[in-house]
């Protein structure tokens, strides 16, 4: 995402916008702002994530869909690409054009150098405001690490820290596990932390 966003927008006018656009944008606190590339390991990232859960939720009401899909939180009015998510059942969408989503069960952002902080902080924030959320993931492109936080009974959220290649990324509620080492698979580690 950028550092220069452009005037005030209500979201039907972001969408009009949007779905002009030749390049993705999000709306934040009713400002817009550009996306930015992504590195190789990111892509790589997003695109074993999305066959792995892909191939383990083939044949039940459960869709993946990876960065192109449009999420919308209308309690905070935020547009966004998460990098990954998965909706089980019927997806809902916020109009009949049908390329914004608002009830995902599982969003997987793979962390940034200039997006970590705001994906840890306030689009977590944002994010918890969604009622479907069950899961929330978090990996690291530096190491083999992810975070996963998890929705309990009483609305506060579990985090689960899975480091290695030997660790396993479980989602219970959608009977999925996925080995690190899939989601990492082509991924060199320059130095692996303590």
């Amino acid at each position: 995402m950028s550092a220069v966003p452009v005037p005030r927008f209500t979201p039907e006018e972001y969408l009009c916008l949007e779905r002009a656009a030749a390049n993705k944008s999000e709306l934040i606190n009713s400002e817009i702002y550009a996306m930015a590339g992504v590195s190789r390991e990111h892509s790589l990232i997003v695109t074993n994530l999305g066959r792995e859960l892909s191939n383990r939720l083939r044949g039940r009401p459960c869709e993946t869909h990876l960065t192109d899909l449009r999420l919308s939180v209308p309690d905070t009015r935020l547009y966004t690409y998460p990098d990954a998510l998965v909706i089980c059942d019927d997806p809902t969408f916020v109009d009949e054009t049908f390329d914004t989503v608002t009830n995902p069960i599982a969003l997987f952002e793979v962390l940034s150098p200039s997006t970590e902080a705001y994906d840890r902080g306030a689009k977590f924030a944002h994010y918890r405001r969604l009622a479907s959320l069950k899961y929330y993931v978090l990996i690291s492109q530096s190491e083999p690490l992810v975070e996963r936080y998890e929705r309990q009974e009483n609305n506060d959220w579990l985090l689960t820290e899975l480091r290695g290649l030997d660790a396993m990324l479980d989602l219970p509620a959608l009977q999925v596990s996925i080995p690190l080492s899939d989601l990492y698979e082509r991924i060199v580690f320059t130095e692996l932390p303590l």
